[in-house]
C-alpha cells in the first residue's frame, strides 16, 4: 500500500499560503467561519480513501458494470459532474465521460431519493467525444463541454427528457469547464491548452444560450478587460489565436462563480485565481509553488466554493491525488485521499444540494488503460463549511459552476 506522507499531516493549521488569502476577493459572507481543517486523513477504508475522523464512502458507481436497479452500464473515465435537486428532496448527480470516439463521451446521470437511495441512472447525452468538464446553469441544465479542438458546448437536461443541444454561440475550442452568473447572462468559460485563454460569453436573453457575445480577457497588471472574439466558429483560425493580444492561462481547468467572484484554476503552474466580476480585477489567490507547504495542493483541477468561501480542490497528478481544501483564514488542508490508484485523478467534485454529501470519481481507477473509473460518495460533516439553505433553486454543488443556489433545506436522515 502507497502512503504519502501528507497523509500523516496533523492539523493543517499551521500551514500557511504564501501569496496569502485576498479578503478582497473572497467572495464569502462576513459572518462565522468555519474550523480551520477537518483534521488529520486516517488509514484507508475499504474503498482506497483515506478520510478525516467523522466520514465514511461508498461505492455508487463502476465505469463498465450496471448501476444498481437500473442496468444502466457507467461510462468510462467518469470527469466532470454537478447535482440538481429533484422533487421530494432528491438530487441528481451527472457526470461527463472523457472518452474518445463517436460511441463514446457523453453524460450519464445518477438519481438519488431524500435518504440517498440509488434509485435510477440512466445517459443524458449522448453522439459527443471526451466530455471532459462543464458547469450548471441556473435554470436546472448541465454544460458539458468537449475537450477537444474546436470542442463544443452542450446543454444537456439532467432529468435525461430532452436531448442535449449544442450551443455553437459558446464557441469552439479545447472547451474546460463553464459558471453561469446569477443573471443567467454570463458565462465563463476555461480552456485547457498550455495558452487556453479565460472567456465571456454574454447572452442575448437570460437563460438563453442559443445566442450572444464571446469574448477573451486581457489581464493588464491586475485589470481585467474583454475583447470580442472575431469567429467563435473558428472555421480558419483557433479561437485563442485569434485576438493575440488577449492573455494566456497556463491549462484552465476548474472554475465556479460565487458571490460576483470567479474562482478558477490553471493546473500547469499549480495557481488557484481570482476575478472580482464588478471590478473587473484579477489576482493570484494560492500559487502552490510560492507557497510554505509546497506539496500540500498540485496540479489543480477541479473546483467548487461554499457559501461561506472554503475552497475545494481536486488534484490531477500521477500519485498522491488528494482533495484539498482553503479555509478563508489561509489554511490548506486534504479532506480525501485516493490510495492505490496511480495514473488515475480524482474528478468530478460535487456537493448534495444539502451539502453533507460529496461525489467525487476516480477517473481510470486502478487500471489508468481502461478507464474503468470508480464514482464514490463521501458523507461527513461538510455542512460546516456552508450555510444552511432558505430556499429552493437549481443546482449546488459542482465540480465546476454556479454556487448560491440550493436544491433543499431539509437534512438528510
Amino acid at each position: 500500500m502507497t502512503v504519502s506522507r501528507r497523509m500523516f499531516l496533523g492539523s493543517a493549521a499551521a500551514v500557511a499560503m504564501a501569496v496569502g488569502v485576498r479578503p478582497d476577493l473572497a467572495g464569502a459572507d462576513s459572518g462565522s467561519r468555519p474550523g480551520n481543517d477537518f483534521g488529520p486523513l486516517r488509514a484507508p477504508d475499504t474503498n482506497g480513501l483515506a478520510l478525516p475522523r467523522g466520514f465514511r464512502s461508498r461505492v455508487v458507481a463502476r465505469s463498465g458494470q450496471p448501476v444498481g436497479p437500473s442496468g444502466y452500464v457507467w461510462h468510462n473515465f467518469p470527469d466532470g459532474g454537478a447535482t440538481f435537486a429533484t422533487l421530494g428532496g432528491g438530487w441528481i448527480y451527472v457526470s461527463n465521460s472523457e472518452s474518445f470516439g463517436p460511441t463514446d463521451g457523453g453524460v450519464g446521470a445518477l438519481r438519488f431519493d431524500r435518504d440517498g437511495r440509488l434509485l435510477d441512472a440512466y445517459p443524458i447525452l449522448t453522439g459527443s467525444t471526451r466530455n471532459c468538464s462543464g458547469g450548471p446553469t441556473p435554470w436546472g441544465t448541465w454544460l458539458s463541454g468537449e475537450e477537444v479542438a474546436a470542442g463544443k458546448i452542450w446543454e444537456c437536461d439532467p432529468k435525461g427528457r430532452r436531448p442535449g443541444t449544442d450551443r455553437p454561440a459558446l464557441g469552439r475550442f479545447i472547451h474546460e469547464a463553464a459558471a453561469v452568473d446569477d443573471t443567467g447572462r454570463v458565462v465563463y468559460l476555461t480552456e485547457d491548452a498550455p495558452d487556453g485563454r479565460l472567456y465571456r460569453f454574454t447572452a442575448n436573453r437570460a437563460g438563453d444560450l442559443s445566442t450572444g457575445r464571446l469574448e477573451a480577457a486581457r489581464v493588464d497588471g491586475s485589470r481585467v478587460t474583454w475583447l470580442p472574439i472575431p469567429d467563435p466558429s473558428a472555421a480558419l483560425t483557433p479561437t485563442r489565436a485569434q485576438v493575440p493580444e488577449t492573455t494566456a492561462f497556463a491549462g484552465g481547468e476548474g472554475i465556479w462563480w460565487n458571490d460576483h467572484v470567479i474562482t478558477f484554476v490553471t493546473k500547469r503552474d499549480h495557481k488557484v485565481w481570482r476575478l472580482d466580476t464588478r471590478r473587473q480585477r484579477i489576482a493570484v489567490y494560492y500559487d502552490a509553488l510560492a507557497a510554505t507547504a509546497n506539496g500540500v495542493l498540485g496540479e489543480p483541477d477541479n473546483v467548487t466554493v461554499t457559501d461561506r468561501g472554503v475552497v475545494f480542490i481536486s488534484e490531477d497528478q500521477n500519485a498522491d491525488q488528494q482533495i484539498v481544501m482553503i479555509t478563508p483564514d489561509g489554511t490548506v488542508a486534504p479532506v480525501v485521499q485516493m490510495v492505490n490508484q496511480t495514473g488515475s485523478e480524482l474528478t468530478g467534485l460535487a456537493f448534495s444540494p444539502r451539502g453533507n454529501r460529496m461525489y467525487v470519481s476516480s477517473q481510470r481507477g486502478s487500471d489508468n488503460r481502461t478507464g474503468a473509473g470508480i464514482t464514490y460518495e463521501i458523507c461527513g460533516p461538510f455542512h460546516a463549511t456552508q450555510r444552511r439553505r432558505r430556499h429552493a433553486g437549481h443546482a449546488f454543488g459542482t465540480g465546476n459552476g454556479n454556487g448560491g443556489h440550493s436544491g433543499e433545506h431539509r437534512r438528510d436522515r
